[in-house]
């Protein structure tokens, strides 16, 4: 089973949900040789709902993921801190709708919820913690508690970061923090676009249908995490193109007002 931990299915936070933009995402995600994503949009992403609302119109929710057309799609969000930092989290539909709920408050910087509130809330669920890019430059997460951060189930070794920064470099910071913590490392891509999908997955052991079957492979460590030979030119050109489509959502938009 290859899933990747860390994808967006909208092109941006203040872009609307687009049915079509969607279908080609999942379409190429297969086509990259991913069997299951963990769909961690942002949790003050424009009209999160709206995405759950499509997604239970037009497939099945089996177990704790909806199927599309054969791809495993595990419900998530990406939340902002107040300390500085994202989390991403993982469930069960139901739960993570709680948890988006949960935080209605804390949508806006100035308002995001304390880390330490936010690790009590999602342990109140079965859900997957996540420390998303933990030494990006703009959101690091590095300087938290220890205590707080062990209280994680995984970091996450991020597609861009590994662009930006460079793979060995990257690799070399987070690989001794991660280990210092006894918190595991897992891959992902951190999508916005398609072209990005497969620059890092993660390689399951076992066939996960649930939560707690993701979950117990990180644990117990029976994954491995691939990182493509291609994962430069996946994510420059993933960015370039996500750049060139707003910018024509942007005129279109413009055109119409």
């Amino acid at each position: 089973m290859y899933i990747d931990f860390h994808t967006h299915v909208k092109l941006s936070k203040k872009t609307n949900f687009m049915p079509d933009y969607f279908a080609e995402m999942m379409r190429e995600a297969k086509e990259s040789g991913l069997t299951a994503i963990a769909m961690t949009e942002h949790f003050n992403t424009l009209r999160y709902t709206e995405i759950y609302d499509y997604l239970d119109a037009h497939y099945s929710y089996e177990k704790d993921y909806y199927n599309i057309d054969g791809l495993k799609l595990f419900p998530g969000l990406e939340v902002d801190v107040k300390e500085i930092g994202h989390i991403l989290i993982i469930g069960k539909r139901d739960d993570i709708l709680s948890i988006h709920y949960a935080l209605e408050n804390h949508m806006e910087d100035g308002s995001f919820i304390a880390f330490n509130e936010l690790l009590n809330l999602a342990e109140g669920y079965d859900v997957i913690k996540i420390g998303a890019h933990p030494f990006r430059k703009s959101t690091p997460l590095y300087q938290h508690d220890p205590e707080q951060l062990k209280r994680l189930d995984a970091f996450d070794l991020n597609g861009k970061d590994l662009y930006s920064q460079g793979e060995e470099q990257y690799i070399e910071k987070i690989k001794p923090f991660a280990k210092n913590l006894g918190v595991p490392i897992v891959g992902g891509s951190d999508t916005h676009q398609f072209l990005q999908y497969g620059c890092i997955m993660n390689k399951l052991k076992l066939e996960c249908h649930t939560i707690r079957d993701l979950k117990s492979c990180i644990i117990q460590g029976k994954y491995t995490v691939e990182i493509s030979p291609s994962l430069p030119i996946k994510v420059k050109s993933a960015k370039l193109a996500k750049k060139l489509m707003k910018q024509m959502i942007e005129l279109k938009a413009n055109v119409f007002s």
